[in-house]
C-alpha cells in the first residue's frame, strides 16, 4: 500500500492507541484541527479528548505533564508543534526526561515520546525550520529516531511508543507528503539499527531524514560515471548503529557523510570521528561532511542554497576519488 509519511504516522498512532489505553496524546491544536500536518487527524474523534488532549500554548508544561503522567503509569506522546519551539521544554527534557530513570537506579521508567517535525525546505518562517537533532543526541538517557519513509515512520514510531526510554522522534517536515509502500504486518528493523537503502561498493553516503531520496539520487547520479556507491539511513541518530557504517566502510574504503544540520559539533562529527576511530586503516581518503552552513537558518528564499543539494554531495563524493 502507498502512503505518505504523515499517514504512515497517524496510523501508528491509532495502531499504539489501539492496543494500549495507557497511549495518550497531547500537544497544541491535535485535537479538532488535527496538529499543523494533519499527523493527529481524526484521532480526537475516535479517541476522545481524554485521550486527545488539546494543550495550552506552552511546550514546557506539554513535557512536564507528559513526565508526570508517564510517572502515573501512562504512555505520553508529546507534539511539538515546529522544531524551534522545543527549546522552551529543553530544561524538561534535558534536566528530568532524561535523567529520571538513571536518578531512580532503574526503578522509575518515563516511556515518553516527543514528536518534533524538523528541518527546512518547505519556505517556512524564522524559528520553524530547524535541525536540533545534536542537542538530543548528545544528551545521555534519549533515544533519537528520524524515520525517512512511510515504513520506517510507521515501524519506528510504534517502537518508540512502546519503548520504556524517552524517545525524541525527529519529522523531517519535508517528507511528510512523500508517498512510499506501507505494510503494517511487516516485522520491523530493531529500533536502533541503520538501514542500507542502496549497497555499493566504492563509497559509503551516510544520512538520514530527508536527505535519504537526495543520497539515493546522488548513488544514482554516481553510477552513471560508473561508481558504486552504498546509501545507510541511520534511522536511529542516538544511539549510532556504529556496526553497519564501520563494516561499509571496510569495504568501500570512503566516507561522505551529509546532514541539514550546521556542520560544527553536527551528527556527522561524531560518525566521522566513530569510523576513524575503529576502520581508520580502510580508509582510502579523508572523511567529508555536506552539511547546512554555521549560520542561523536562513530566510526562505535562500534555503536551498543552505541546504545541502545533490550537486553539493556529488561533489563531495567526486572529491573523495582525487585522493
Amino acid at each position: 500500500m502507498s502512503t505518505a509519511l504523515a499517514h504512515a504516522l497517524n496510523t501508528g498512532l491509532r495502531d499504539s492507541m489501539e492496543s494500549d489505553e495507557k497511549v495518550l496524546l497531547i500537544g497544541e491544536d491535535i485535537g479538532e484541527l488535527g496538529g499543523v500536518f494533519r499527523v493527529t487527524d481524526g484521532l480526537a474523534k475516535d479517541f476522545g479528548e481524554d485521550r486527545v488532549v488539546t494543550s495550552p500554548l506552552g511546550e514546557a508544561g506539554i513535557v512536564g505533564s507528559a513526565i508526570g503522567l508517564a510517572m502515573a503509569g501512562y504512555r505520553p506522546v508529546c507534539e511539538i508543534q515546529f522544531d524551534g519551539f522545543v527549546f522552551p521544554a529543553m530544561n524538561q527534557i534535558t534536566t528530568q526526561l532524561a535523567k529520571y530513570r538513571h536518578r531512580s537506579e532503574g526503578a522509575v521508567t518515563l516511556p515518553v515520546v516527543i514528536r518534533v517535525p524538523v528541518g527546512g525546505g518547505i519556505g517556512a518562517i524564522e524559528h520553524h525550520s530547524e535541525s536540533p537533532e545534536a542537542y538530543f543526541a548528545h544528551t545521555p538517557g534519549l533515544r533519537v529516531l528520524c524515520p525517512s519513509s512511510a515504513q520506517d515512520a510507521y515501524d519506528l514510531l510504534g517502537q518508540a511508543i512502546a519503548c520504556n526510554d524517552p524517545v525524541i522522534f525527529l519529522e523531517p517536515k519535508r517528507s511528510y507528503w512523500a508517498k512510499g509502500e506501507l505494510d503494517t504486518t511487516a516485522t520491523p528493523l530493531p529500533m536502533d539499527q541503520a538501514r542500507i537503502v542502496r549497497p555499493g561498493d566504492d563509497l559509503t553516503l551516510v544520512t538520514y531524514g530527508a536527505l535519504v531520496p537526495t543520497a539515493v539520487e546522488v548513488a544514482a547520479a554516481a553510477a552513471e560515471e560508473g561508481r558504486s556507491i552504498e546509501v545507510i539511513d541511520l534511522r536511529s541518530l542516538s544511539p549510532i548503529d556504529d556496526a553497519t557504517i564501520v563494516a561499509s566502510v571496510e569495504r568501500t574504503g570512503r566516507l561522505v557523510v551529509a546532514h541539514e544540520a550546521s556542520q560544527t559539533a553536527g551528527l556527522g562529527s561524531e560518525v566521522a570521528a566513530r569510523v576513524q576511530d575503529q576502520a581508520f586503516y580502510a580508509l582510502e581518503a579523508p572523511i567529508i561532511r555536506v552539511t547546512g552552513y554555521d549560520t542561523p537558518y536562513p530566510a526562505s528564499r535562500l534555503e536551498h542554497d543552505w541546504l545541502p543539494s545533490l550537486d553539493r554531495i556529488l561533489d563531495a563524493v567526486d572529491r573523495s576519488f582525487t585522493y
